[in-house]
């Protein structure tokens, strides 16, 4: 019998950040979350940033935690590193950071959005070239607002590193882009897997920033003698890096044990829902354009075109509204209870709205469009809960029925996984909207791709459907039926 395999997932979200240490053994995955803690992007100034140096401080802390955890006379396989999308570290040779870390909502870009917004020839020719509509948190946006502000950068700078980039950097001393991340960036060529020159040149990015990516399962080394001085174990003496799919929706999709024929639409329901599904093809032309189809990428070079609905942002934006909202898992669960109490709305909130993607107040962005179009807003917390979460489960249907639309598809099944997934009335809100059962799972699902990845790059398991499969037999689920 093969002896157990222990590998660390690093998962760091925009809200906060864990390190998980599986254990594969006997066909299946136990995991156990040996470090929790929170993150949030700082103003300072005019603009958001993310501290970086915290970040890394709290994954050495889980790795520290991880080896403790692990048996007696065991060894850490393997670190895998997944963080959220389009972020970047501009660094020199060194690896040393040339200029601050910008969080994705900072306005600096709200400029270059409106401009390529209203240069439809250009907007075109973009998305034609890369399968990523023009959205404003978009490392393209971003970079050419750098290059444009600090001319300099472009001199001082001689790699962009997106965020799993950076942290795999600090942990194994080799510097790689890893294709899922690298295709949220607005960057690589849709019909390769590959930089696109087009978009380069476009947006004025230096071409030599970026090396070209690998796929995930890459190996990257053992730790590099910093960090391996700084971590100081024993266990840690042969641990191998392994670039998995570092964007967490990425990581996400992998770890759902999806039908083998393909017809299961997918929904990572966090922050963002991020709405999509498997295909060997992508998503383009005007009608997929015109409906914000992202053609981002699997770890294996093929693709994952998804929409962005706005997700639980909505929500956590709400409850800071609120002195009454909930602590802790049963009074979330009363919540949600008095919630399912409200009849459904009869008008729902328009998710597109671009006033959410950032307010001040998310509750008094919600009233402000409620008053424009003459609907009174709800009366208590409870209401707003209702409100969201019947608008959210539109706003999956709505997803779903374009896809099909310009896919030529017909799903049977919506898999759900994050944190929405356990969140009952939006389970049932999305299975009523789209007339189709909603399967949630009790899956940790970011850190179980993660985890799949290094796995698989191990040779512990055989390849991806394998995993899907074993991780299937052992998995607790809820299925929720469409109600009239």
């Amino acid at each position: 019998m093969p002896s157990p395999v222990y590998s660390a997932a690093i998962d760091l979200g925009a809200t906060s950040g864990r390190v998980i240490l599986g254990t594969w053994s006997k066909n299946r995955l136990t995991l156990n979350e040996v470090h929790r803690f929170p993150n949030a992007f700082r103003t300072l100034g005019a603009h958001d940033y993310w501290d970086l140096g915290t970040l890394w401080h709290e994954a050495q802390t889980g790795l520290r935690k991880a080896v403790a955890a692990l048996p007696r006379g065991a060894r850490l396989a393997s670190i895998g590193v997944d963080v959220w999308g389009v972020d970047y570290a501009l660094v020199n040779d060194a690896g040393r950071l040339v200029f601050p870390v910008h969080a994705y909502r900072d306005a600096r870009t709200q400029p270059g959005l409106q401009r390529l917004a209203h240069t439809r020839a250009a907007r075109d020719r973009i998305y034609a070239a890369t399968g990523i509509p023009n959205v404003f948190y978009n490392t393209s946006l971003q970079l050419a607002e750098v290059v444009a502000s600090c001319p300099a950068v472009a001199d001082l700078a001689t790699r962009c590193l997106f965020l799993p980039d950076y942290f795999n950097f600090l942990l194994s001393g080799r510097m790689e882009n890893e294709f899922t991340i690298a295709s949220t960036s607005q960057l690589i060529d849709v019909h390769s897997t590959d930089w696109s020159r087009a978009a380069l040149d476009h947006f004025r990015i230096p071409p030599h920033w970026f090396t070209k990516p690998i796929l995930s399962g890459t190996k990257l080394g053992r730790l590099s003698s910093r960090t391996r001085e700084s971590l100081a174990s024993p266990a840690l003496a042969k641990t191998q890096i392994i670039a998995v799919p570092g964007h967490d929706t990425a990581a996400a999709y992998d770890a759902m044990p999806a039908a083998p024929e393909g017809t299961d639409l997918y929904i990572s329901s966090g922050t963002w829902s991020l709405v999509g599904f498997e295909s060997a093809t992508p998503v383009l032309g005007a009608e997929a354009l015109a409906a914000r189809i992202s053609n981002e990428r699997i770890g294996d070079g093929r693709y994952r075109p998804l929409t962005n609905v706005i997700g639980l942002w909505m929500l956590e934006g709400t409850l800071k509204d609120f002195a009454s909202r909930p602590t802790n898992d049963k009074e979330w669960a009363a919540l949600i209870t008095a919630a399912e109490k409200f009849p459904a709305p009869t008008a729902l909130i328009d998710m597109t709205f671009v006033e959410f993607a950032n307010p001040t107040s998310m509750k008094g962005a919600i009233d402000a469009q409620l008053r424009k179009r003459k609907i009174p807003a709800p009366k208590n917390l409870a209401g707003y809960v209702r409100l969201i979460c019947e608008s959210l489960g539109r706003g999956h249907a709505d997803a779903m029925r374009a896809f099909e639309k310009m896919a030529g598809k017909k799903f049977r099944r919506i898999l759900i996984v994050g944190g929405g997934s356990k969140n009952r009335l939006l389970c049932q809100a999305t299975a009523n909207a789209a007339g189709l059962p909603v399967v949630s799972f009790a899956l940790e699902g970011t850190a179980v791709g993660n985890l799949a990845s290094q796995l698989i790059a191990l040779g512990a398991v055989k390849d991806l459907a394998t995993f899907r499969r074993h991780l299937a037999a052992d998995l607790k689920q809820t299925v929720y039926s469409p109600k009239p």
